[in-house]
C-alpha cells in the first residue's frame, strides 16, 4: 500500500496528553487517507458487496475545562467491499462547529460534562444548547447518502458513503426541524422511509417525525412529556414507532442553576411511547414498565396484539462511588456497562389491554446489538453484540446472540485489541426469501494498541467462534468509536 494521505489537520491538544479517553485505544488522528491494494490475511468473501461506516470522537480540540469523550469532534471511516477487494477511506465530518473552532484556534463550547455558561459563545446545539454539534454519535444511509447525527440532538450531515465526500448539512427541502435530530434515527429497507425523535428542555419536550423515500419531511408531530428528559434511542416496527420516556435524567433543580447533571428516579416507572408511524400526537399508547434506563434498544415487532420490544436493560443505572474519588472517577462510571450491569432484556406490550410483561434474554453484560437491518421492526432470532470491557468503554470481543433459543457464540480479540460496533452484512439478493437470517458476514474495526495498528475484520455470520474469514490492514491505527452502519450495494443509489 503506497502513501493514502490526502489531508492533515493540525491538533490543538497537548503534546504530553495524558486523558483517558484521549491516549491508547482512544487516541485521535489528525489524517484522511484514501486507501486501496490494502494488505489481507485470508480472503475477502466475492459476494461481500457494499459499504461499512463507522463513527467516532476524534478531537482537535481540548476541552474548555473538563474533557468527555463524547465531546470528540466526528471522524468518519468506510470500508467499501467489491468483488473480493476493499477500499478505506476516513473523513473529519465537515461541522460548522468544527470550522469554527479551527479558525479561532481553540475550543468555544461547553461539553457534556462542562457548565453551559462557561461557553464562549452564546450560540451553540443540543438539546440543552450552547454545545457544539461533533455529529459524532450515529451515521445511517437514507436515500443513498450517509447521515451522521449527534447524541443530544442537531444537524444531520450529508456525505457520499463511497467517497465520503462532504455534501453539507440535510434541508429535507426547508423543513428540517429547528429543534434538530437525534442521534438513532431508524431507515426501513422495505419503505425507504425514516424516523426520528428530537428532545430539548422546554416544552414541548419530544417531537417524533417521519421522511419519505425522497426526503421530504411527511409527518412530525408533538410528543406530550411531564418535562424534560434523556431519551438516547427509539425502535421501530412495520406499522408503529417506539419512544420512551425513562427515569434517568436532568435533575430539574439544578437546571434552574444552569447545571445539567442526572438524576435517576428509582421509584418511577420507565414508559414505553407506542404511536402508529404516521399517527397524531393523541394516538400515542403509553405503558408502565420496571424501572431503568435504556440507552439502545435491539429491535421490535408485531405478534398478534402484542408488540415486542428487545433492548439492553440497565440493572444499576446510576452506580454508586466514592464520595473522594476524583471527577474522571465519577463521569466514567456512567461508560462502564459492567457497572451500569446492561443485559438484553425483552418488554411484551399488549395493544389490546396495555398489559405488559417484561424479563431477561440473557445473563450476559452487553450492549451495542446490531442485527441484520432486513429485520428491522420485524421478526428477527439473531443479534450481534459488543463485549464491553470491565472499567471503560471499550470492546474486546463480539457475541452472536440466538435470541430464541438463547445460545450464545463468542469472540474475543487480542490482548490489548479493542473492536468496534459490529455490522452484519447479509449475503446475497435482498429479495431471497430463502436467505437464513444469519447468512452473511460481520464487519468490524479494531484498535491495536500493542502493534500501533488497526485492521477491519471479516466474520462469516454462520461461524463467529472460528474468528475471521478475513483480516484488512489499515494505513494507521484509529480511535475507538461509537455507532456504525451496514449498506448493501442495492441501496448506493445516489441522493440529490
Amino acid at each position: 500500500m503506497s502513501n493514502s494521505v490526502v489531508n492533515s489537520f493540525p491538533t490543538y491538544l497537548p503534546a504530553d496528553d495524558d486523558h483517558p479517553y484521549r491516549t491508547g485505544a482512544w487516541r485521535p488522528q489528525t489524517k484522511e487517507h484514501d486507501a486501496t491494494n490494502l494488505k489481507v490475511i485470508g480472503e475477502i468473501p466475492a459476494d461481500l458487496d457494499g459499504v461499512y461506516l463507522r463513527n467516532t470522537e476524534n478531537p482537535l480540540m481540548p476541552s474548555l475545562e473538563r474533557y468527555h469523550p463524547f465531546d470528540g469532534d466526528g471522524m468518519l471511516h468506510m470500508m467499501s467491499f467489491n468483488n473480493g477487494a476493499a477500499e478505506y477511506r476516513n473523513r473529519f465530518i465537515r461541522t460548522q462547529g468544527l470550522a469554527a473552532e479551527v479558525e479561532h484556534g481553540g475550543p468555544l463550547w461547553a461539553g457534556l460534562a462542562e457548565l453551559p455558561k462557561i461557553a464562549k459563545r452564546s450560540d451553540g446545539w443540543g438539546a440543552r444548547t450552547r454545545m457544539k454539534d461533533a455529529s459524532s454519535t450515529d451515521v445511517v444511509v437514507h436515500n443513498g447518502i450517509a447521515l451522521t447525527s449527534f447524541y443530544q440532538c442537531g444537524d444531520l450531515y450529508r456525505l457520499d458513503p463511497l467517497t465520503l465526500t462532504d455534501m453539507g448539512r440535510e434541508s429535507w427541502g426547508g423543513d428540517f426541524p429547528s429543534a434538530g435530530v437525534s442521534a438513532h434515527s431508524k431507515v426501513d429497507e422495505c419503505t425507504g422511509e425514516l424516523m426520528f425523535f428530537n428532545y430539548q428542555t422546554t416544552a414541548p419536550y419530544m417531537h417524533y417525525g417521519v421522511v419519505n423515500s425522497a426526503r421530504e419531511l411527511v409527518h412530525y408531530v408533538e410528543i406530550d412529556l411531564p418535562g424534560a428528559r434523556l431519551p438516547h434511542d427509539m425502535a421501530i416496527t412495520e406499522n408503529y414507532s417506539i419512544l420512551n420516556d425513562c427515569p434517568l435524567f436532568w435533575d430539574e433543580e439544578l437546571m434552574k442553576r444552569d447545571i445539567y447533571a442526572t438524576k435517576y428516579h428509582r421509584e418511577m416507572p420507565m414508559r414505553i411511547g407506542v404511536i402508529p408511524r404516521h399517527g397524531a400526537s393523541t394516538e400515542i399508547k403509553w405503558f408502565e414498565c420496571e424501572s431503568t434506563f435504556v440507552l439502545h434498544w435491539i429491535n421490535s415487532y408485531e405478534e398478534g396484539e402484542e408488540i415486542v420490544l428487545d433492548g439492553y436493560f440497565e440493572y444499576n443505572p446510576s452506580p454508586t462511588i466514592s464520595p473522594d474519588a476524583d471527577i474522571n472517577a465519577k463521569m466514567f462510571r456512567f461508560l462502564d456497562l459492567h457497572a451500569l450491569e446492561s443485559r438484553p432484556y425483552r418488554w411484551r406490550l399488549n395493544m389490546r389491554t396495555g398489559a405488559v410483561r417484561e424479563g431477561p434474554l440473557s445473563d450476559t453484560i452487553t450492549e451495542f446489538g446490531m442485527i441484520n437491518m432486513r429485520h428491522l421492526g420485524r421478526p428477527y432470532r439473531y443479534v450481534y453484540n459488543a463485549i464491553p470491557v470491565k472499567g471503560w468503554f471499550l470492546f474486546d470481543g463480539l457475541i452472536k446472540h440466538d435470541v430464541v433459543s438463547g445460545r450464545e457464540e463468542k469472540y474475543r480479540f487480542d490482548e490489548g485489541v479493542f473492536g468496534s460496533e459490529v455490522v452484519m452484512a447479509p449475503r446475497g439478493d435482498a429479495g431471497d426469501k430463502n436467505l437464513a437470517e444469519d447468512d452473511g458476514y460481520l464487519v468490524t474495526f479494531t484498535t491495536d494498541v500493542n502493534n500501533d495498528s488497526s485492521a477491519c475484520l471479516v466474520f462469516d455470520a454462520q461461524n463467529v467462534g472460528d474468528g475471521p474469514v478475513a483480516t484488512i490492514e489499515l494505513p494507521e491505527r484509529i480511535s475507538s468509536g461509537t455507532h456504525s452502519c451496514w449498506t448493501g450495494a442495492a441501496q448506493l443509489i445516489h441522493g440529490v
